[in-house]
């Protein structure tokens, strides 16, 4: 199913602004305080993308907070942008109590990972006010299947609603822009266009079929020759 509704941003600046639109409609519109904003793109830099996200809040009304997974990434970000230098912290920072009297603010988490998935459960166990995942990861492939990936599923990862996705694929792409579906869109010779909607994020199958139908299962075929062929050249 397709719909002339539907469409990508053309660059970075216009994906930022429809992530700042989906995310502003979540906070003030949507049920639950954690949400995820996910810019899937190879080599972003992430840190002046967070930097401008907080002048968008600031501007919109809102009194964020910027929490950092390290305080080297701290320190950088406020010497890069020293205006925000008195909101800008480490989560271990506000594990230890740091900004204790003002946890009913938004916090802007910026690309926390696996190795500092306690951490950041516990900081946002802390936290009352609503919290907004910048480009974060929260499940480790290392970690896989097993007892410790569910519980982390049905937990703390179940918590999280994506606000704003966008992920470029090998022939397509896929998005969701809160409270709209996800996409998938696929780059036909005239540009993208979106092919099929779906409520909840689609599995790396229903993508497939998406962008390739009948040919899917031969596009899977070829595509693990070549990352095998690309690991016998390496």
């Amino acid at each position: 199913m397709s719909d002339v509704s539907a469409s990508l941003p053309a660059d970075l600046k216009a994906a930022e602004a429809d992530a700042l639109e989906a995310l502003l409609q979540a906070l003030r519109n949507g049920e639950g305080l954690r949400w995820s904003v996910t810019w899937r793109f190879e080599g972003l830099r992430v840190m002046p993308v967070g930097i401008r996200l907080m002048h968008a809040l600031r501007d919109a009304g809102l009194d964020p907070l910027i929490a950092w997974s390290d305080a080297g990434a701290a320190a950088l970000a406020q010497r890069d942008a020293p205006e925000l230098a008195d909101v800008c912290c480490s989560l271990n920072d506000l594990k230890r109590g740091k900004f204790a009297d003002g946890r009913e603010r938004c916090l802007l988490a910026m690309a926390p990972q696996p190795s500092d998935y306690e951490e950041f459960e516990s900081v946002c166990d802390l936290w009352s006010g609503p919290v907004v995942m910048l480009n974060g990861r929260l499940e480790d492939a290392a970690v896989g299947i097993g007892n410790v990936a569910r519980t982390r599923r049905k937990g703390f990862v179940s918590t999280w609603q994506v606000a704003y996705w966008l992920q470029p694929l090998a022939q397509g792409a896929l998005q969701r822009q809160w409270p709209d579906a996800w996409w998938v869109f696929r780059q036909d010779a005239d540009g993208h266009r979106g092919v099929t909607s779906f409520e909840v994020r689609p599995e790396p199958e229903a993508i497939e079929a998406a962008l390739y139908g009948d040919n899917a299962e031969l596009q899977r075929q070829m595509g693990a020759m070549d990352r095998f062929l690309n690991d016998l050249s390496n």
